[in-house]
């Protein structure tokens, strides 16, 4: 950078109709881009006046003091990628949409504990992240939250071939030719739905492992064949797996995973 951070500088002088924003005052003393200023601002590297301001948006007098912690310089601007375990929508108040919820789930206090990735929970992780993948509101499990645009075009995109794997509780009797109706040849809303791999895990829990799947697809599915659905947990997508990760709990990718 041209100026070395912790260096106090003063915004230049002249008073406009409007405040500037910290961020572009900060931008421009530390040569930097808009999004690393808004970072060190959340994450309170950023005083002002000896004062520090941890705000997005934030307006301050041009001829103010400045200054950015040394760390700064230390730590490059980062984009996440989250594995969060979703309880089902309305139990423990879980939810996926906004970013106020977002905030809820994704908290330093419920990251699991056996995430031993490089990365330290800051306030900017949150900033920008959006769910790829979104779960139904009666299904629970991995949910993937990215800041990264080819994560999210990957997982999201039109040409998107990523399985997913569900772990499906049903009760009922399976019709004789139910399994193989699952795997290929059940239509919904007259449409012919491409083969899926099903099996039985246990008398009463199914896997299905789809590439694309419309809302509700899997319960309507089983209502075809005789079954009723009792839960749906979504256990891996791509190759990157929910695991040990407990309900409510968690984690960023790591640098082995990919999506």
């Amino acid at each position: 950078m041209a100026q070395a951070p912790d260096a106090t500088t003063s915004a230049p002088r002249g008073l406009p109709k409007e405040s500037p924003r910290l961020a572009k005052l900060v931008s421009q003393m530390a040569q930097c881009s808009r999004r690393e200023a808004d970072e060190w601002i959340e994450n309170g590297w950023v005083s002002v006046d000896g004062v520090v301001v941890n705000r997005l948006g934030a307006r301050v007098n041009p001829k103010a003091t400045i200054r950015i912690k040394e760390s700064a310089n230390r730590q490059p601007a980062e984009t996440v990628t989250i594995i969060l375990n979703r309880p089902r929508k309305g139990e423990d108040g879980a939810g996926e949409d906004g970013r106020q919820a977002i905030a809820t789930l994704i908290r330093a206090d419920n990251r699991w504990s056996e995430d031993h990735t490089s990365f330290t929970f800051q306030a900017s992780h949150l900033r920008g992240l959006t769910t790829a993948g979104k779960l139904d509101d009666d299904e629970g499990g991995m949910l993937a939250l990215t800041q990264e645009g080819s994560v999210a075009r990957r997982l999201t995109g039109g040409d998107s071939r990523l399985e997913k794997e569900y772990h499906v509780r049903v009760e009922g009797e399976l019709a004789a030719d139910g399994l193989e109706l699952l795997r290929h040849g059940l239509s919904l809303d007259n449409v012919k739905l491409p083969r899926a791999q099903v099996s039985w895990l246990s008398e009463q829990q199914m896997r299905f492992v789809l590439h694309d799947g419309r809302k509700g697809q899997i319960a309507r599915m089983c209502a075809l064949v005789g079954l009723q659905v009792t839960d749906i947990k979504r256990v891996r997508i791509g190759s990157v797996s929910l695991g040990k990760l407990p309900p409510g709990q968690w984690r960023y990718l790591r640098e082995d995973e990919r999506f």
